[in-house]
């Protein structure tokens, strides 16, 4: 059965303008004029067809793959309403997660919650592709912010205490 995985893709609203869904992964060139690329795919657990989050991969055209982290749905609360609404249980299969199959008209991925899996494409990708995501991006659901640390003092002492 299909992951449905341009849906997901859809739901996450990525900025990146020059990007595509092959199969179940998805493909982007998050700065224009540089030969990195993104590619995001779903990552597997120890069950058979049951996906446990993302795989974020930078990859270099000559140099191959330079950079992979995964984010785990778990981690970024992608199903924690779904899982408390079905009384799911910590420690098994379904906790966090979701397989192939679904109810027929349904994506797998029912009750998806993307914000947080967004956040952090945005750092990450905020590091890997200075400037690629724009403020022009696609608005999303309102999330929690990072605050921001207070600068620190431009004043500088030449003295030194003793």
């Amino acid at each position: 059965m299909s992951l449905q995985a341009p849906e997901f893709f859809a739901e996450l609203c990525l900025p990146f303008h020059d990007s595509t869904v092959v199969g179940n992964t998805y493909y982007a060139t998050p700065t224009p004029g540089t030969p990195l690329r993104l590619r995001i795919d779903f990552s597997t657990t120890i069950y058979a067809d049951t996906y446990g989050g993302l795989r974020l991969t930078v990859v270099h055209p000559d140099r191959g793959v330079l950079d992979t982290v995964a984010l785990s749905f778990l981690d970024h609360g992608t199903f924690h309403r779904r899982d408390e609404a079905a009384n799911t249980r910590p420690n098994t299969k379904e906790y966090g997660t979701f397989d192939k199959y679904h109810r027929p008209g349904r994506p797998p991925w029912e009750g998806a919650i993307t914000t947080g899996l967004r956040d952090a494409i945005e750092q990450y990708t905020a590091v890997g592709f200075p400037g690629a995501w724009t403020p022009s991006a696609p608005n999303r659901a309102a999330g929690p912010t990072a605050s921001t640390a207070p600068a620190p003092s431009a004043a500088r002492s030449d003295a030194r205490a003793r």
